[in-house]
């Protein structure tokens, strides 16, 4: 959306870039950290974490502040007002239950993925038979993280379905001085490499990511589309790669996701 330059508040603006400065990556930062991140001078920097923490979005000690439980209330407020995640979370109930697996929904923003609605499957018993599909769970995925689009089998999934234009544009902000992160041995960071798993997922309108966020952790998503053919979102499935075998994805678990994604169409 762009707006008047009138009608743009800067120190809003500004305010929001220093809270935003805080991720996985840096949970805690003083001003000079803080200034460096969002782009700002120190002394500006300063005055927004102090006024962050008199409102109460930042808790701080000894110079170095972090976020508090209130900034939550976005996030909360988000979920429980959108529609879509109340569309999505029956749907990724009834799959978890039947597979006993972990599904996830996510959005695409900016460089990242963030997880709107999520299901975990749980067995009736303590044991597991040696025919049931192991259970597989990633660190940090729960409702409203982030993660990298370049690294997960959602985040690639929804580049693919960007016009070529967006997608070129998008791969135009990773340069040699902000190179794509590498977060396993297995993550692409090659931005030629890149495109070809984006054109990959583009033309099969579905996409794997072995070990790219997390060792260990094997995904498999589709997108998620509504009636005038925009994807909305996008559905995957973590699991082992057993179960991520050519023959598997094919006849198990693609065919489960694909049959979610076109129930959902008429809902989204």
């Amino acid at each position: 959306m762009t707006i008047a330059k009138a009608d743009f508040i800067e120190g809003m603006a500004k305010g929001m870039a220093v809270l935003e400065s805080f991720d996985t990556e840096r949970q805690r930062l003083n001003a000079t950290l803080a200034a460096q991140r969002a782009g700002m001078t120190r002394a500006a920097a300063r005055r927004h974490l102090l006024t962050l923490a008199h409102l109460g979005y930042l808790d701080t000690e000894g110079g170095y502040y972090w976020l508090s439980p209130k900034v939550l209330r976005f996030s909360g407020s988000y979920l429980a007002s959108s529609r879509l995640p109340r569309v999505l979370q029956p749907t990724l109930n009834r799959l978890a239950a039947q597979t006993q697996q972990s599904f996830s929904a996510v959005v695409l923003d900016a460089d990242q993925v963030v997880i709107v609605a999520r299901s975990v499957g749980h067995r009736a018993g303590s044991g597991q038979t040696a025919t049931s599909p192991a259970q597989v769970l990633a660190y940090g995925l729960h409702l409203g993280a982030r993660l990298p689009a370049h690294a997960t089998s959602t985040g690639q999934t929804l580049l693919a379905c960007q016009s070529r234009a967006a997608f070129t544009a998008w791969m135009k902000t990773w340069t040699k001085d902000r190179p794509l992160p590498r977060l396993t041995a297995h993550t692409i960071t090659d931005a030629k490499a890149l495109r070809a798993r984006v054109a990959q997922a583009r033309a099969q309108d579905w996409c794997v990511a072995s070990q790219e966020h997390e060792p260990g952790v094997f995904a498999l998503a589709v997108p998620l589309r509504n009636m005038q053919g925009v994807a909305v979102a996008a559905l995957n499935v973590v699991t082992t790669p057993e179960r991520l075998h050519t023959d598997v994805v094919r006849h198990d678990l693609l065919p489960l996701l694909l049959d979610a994604a076109r129930e959902l169409r008429a809902l989204l």
